[in-house]
């Protein structure tokens, strides 16, 4: 008589058994080595970046405030010199006035309000480019208007 847990056949020899427990242990050691193998191979890929230093002197922050401009387009498609208001019209002069001031050393930072339409923003920068302006900035942050 055979036992209800046991392995043999009738005749006394016992049958080969495929065990699944080793054969999954084995299955998750090799995707492990298989995933820390191929995140070895991956190269991480960077920008350099130039970061500012800490503990620049006064003297040339207030040189480059006087060299620098800020533009200010508002939602009506008004601007503002350094939180004085301004057309449309006169920016190209007030812009090369600016660039024969300071000439290469001129900046400008272009800013804008809230709900400031962003064609108005870009009509500010091309005029920019037309004063031959290289320095220039544009805000990420929002303003209030004429701020």
């Amino acid at each position: 008589m055979s036992g209800g847990g046991s392995s043999t056949s009738n005749d006394g020899k016992k049958k080969a058994r495929i065990e699944i427990i080793p054969l999954i242990d084995v299955i998750f050691f090799l995707l492990a080595t298989f995933v820390l193998f191929t995140l070895s191979l991956n190269k991480i890929q960077s920008l350099p970046a130039d970061l500012p230093v800490a503990g620049e002197n006064k003297l040339n922050l207030s040189i480059d405030e006087e060299r620098s401009v800020t533009l200010q387009v508002s939602e009506l498609g008004t601007c503002y010199w350094n939180k004085g208001p301004l057309t449309l019209n006169e920016l190209p002069h007030r812009l090369n006035q600016h660039k024969e001031k300071y000439g290469a050393a001129a900046r400008v930072l272009i800013a804008n309000d809230d709900k400031a339409l962003y064609g108005a923003v870009v009509r500010v920068l091309d005029e920019v480019r037309k004063a031959g302006i290289t320095q220039v900035a544009v805000e990420t942050r929002v303003r209030p208007t004429g701020k």
